[in-house]
């Protein structure tokens, strides 16, 4: 065939439409598999360090809302769905379904990343986050959990607790002494009969009480390790996430051109491939950081 005979989306040094596919689609799976040995390596890193420090997964995994985390793999699996979807559409030459499924998997990675930006936002408020940035942040005081700032300051808040009881018990001319001495004599009374009222608590009210208990457990020397590991594997997945909306977004615009059809359909698939390691990526990482019990 000459060069001539070569239809415009065939490149001059391929000698057909197959030819090109099969080399396009080589390439692709070549640069998957780099893709893979990254991850792999973080994995490894996660597995080294939870078998030999496994306190402080089970530790800093509380901090992780698997709410939102199951949220997002339902998202990214809608999206792989979307994406195989325009990928046939592509095929079929469907240009306006193509569109759309395009357009719907672009809408799923912004609602990952968006929920990812709230989840970030609570390891900024909490000060849960990587290395020496670790600074767990107290609701009550603002300060460091189990630091001696925060002891100090929890120190110097009960003794003017102490000092104002003193003061208002001095004010009534009562003895403080002979009172913290004496003994309520309701201490002792029978416990009244019949029925008693038991206080409801509503569903806000078990919740923040079990937000309460999560935060006040006694967090590890290296708890700091396990939050660096979480935004080096979810960072860095997020960065994959933005290349791959810039590569839906590019096959996108080119769609509506109508650059796409059956006969010629390669960037179509081969970012479909690259959105589904995405979405594979993230099976892995949702269980591993947020479902560690």
């Amino acid at each position: 065939m000459s060069h001539h005979d070569h239809p415009s989306h065939v490149h001059h040094h391929f000698e057909n439409e197959v030819q090109q596919f099969d080399s396009d689609k080589m390439g692709m799976w070549l640069f998957l598999v780099t893709e893979i040995m990254i991850f792999a390596g973080l994995f490894c890193v996660y597995v080294l360090y939870r078998t030999h420090n496994p306190e402080i997964f089970h530790y800093g995994h509380q901090f992780l809302d698997k709410n939102l985390g199951a949220l997002n793999t339902l998202i990214l699996l809608s999206s792989s769905l979307t994406m195989a979807w325009g990928v046939r559409a592509a095929q079929l030459s469907q240009k306006k379904t193509l569109l759309t499924m395009l357009a719907l998997t672009m809408l799923c990675a912004f609602g990952f990343l968006y929920i990812k930006y709230i989840e970030y936002g609570s390891k900024i408020h909490h000060g849960t986050l990587y290395g020496n940035r670790y600074v767990w942040q107290s609701e009550d005081h603002g300060t460091e959990h189990g630091s001696p700032e925060g002891e100090l300051h929890s120190l110097a808040d009960a003794a003017q607790d102490a000092n104002a009881v003193r003061d208002a018990a001095l004010a009534a001319g009562t003895d403080t002494s002979a009172s913290s001495m004496s003994v309520p004599t309701s201490q002792f009374a029978p416990a009244p009969e019949g029925p008693q009222s038991f206080e409801v608590k509503t569903p806000e009210q078990l919740k923040a009480e079990k937000e309460e208990q999560k935060h006040n457990f006694p967090q590890p020397a290296k708890a700091h390790l396990f939050f660096s590991i979480y935004f080096i594997m979810t960072g860095l997945h997020g960065i994959h996430v933005v290349i791959g909306i810039i590569c839906i977004f590019t096959i996108f615009v080119l769609s509506a051109r109508g650059a796409y059809n059956s006969t010629y359909y390669t960037p179509v698939d081969m970012v479909g491939l690259y959105w589904h390691l995405v979405d594979l990526i993230w099976i892995y990482l949702f269980p591993l950081l947020y479902l560690v019990d």
